[in-house]
Formats: C-alpha cells, sequence, structure tokens
C-alpha cells in the first residue's frame, strides 16, 4: 500500500515519543500490505474498525494511540488522517 502523510505520524511522535516505535510498525505494516477487504485488514490488525465512508480507525500500542485514515483498497492508497492519544479524548 501507498500510505500518504506520514508527515503526521512523524509529527505526534514528536509530542509523544513513548509512540514512535508502534506508529513506525503500523506504518511499516501497512506499506508491506496488499489489502483487497477489510477481512484482509482485520487479519493484519485485529483491532481495526470500519466507520464507513472509506475510513478506518486503528487501535494502536494497547489502544493508547488511535489512528484515523481513508483506505481506498482499488487504488492501493492511505491517507492518514488524524492520530490521538486516548487519554486525551477522555477529558
Amino acid at each position: 500500500m501507498v500510505v500518504i502523510s506520514k508527515a503526521i505520524l512523524h509529527k505526534f511522535g514528536l509530542i509523544h515519543s513513548e509512540s514512535i516505535d508502534a506508529l513506525n510498525k503500523w506504518y511499516d505494516e501497512c506499506k508491506k500490505a496488499n489489502w483487497k477487504n477489510f477481512v484482509e485488514i482485520k487479519k493484519t490488525f485485529n483491532t481495526v474498525d470500519y466507520v464507513g465512508n472509506d475510513r478506518y480507525v486503528f487501535d494502536i500500542k494497547g489502544n493508547k494511540y488511535r489512528i484515523g485514515a481513508m483506505i481506498f483498497l482499488d487504488i492501493r492508497t492511505i491517507f492518514i488522517r488524524f492520530v490521538v492519544h486516548i487519554k486525551n479524548m477522555t477529558k
């Protein structure tokens, strides 16, 4: 897959340095993938949720972080939309 907007991961990693390894692992897995459907994505990332309209949410590092992405399987492209720290979402 082609992953667009790795800069979002990099910027988040500068603020949350403990997330860097997990974010890089997610990125590397996505780059290697050649998914054809949601079932294949789920095999790679068991905690992924499809939220509709080509949008997916990945739980990262034991649900400490979430990555929101748009995935267009037909053109093998992932657009990273956001990364959030779950602690910040519950406040």
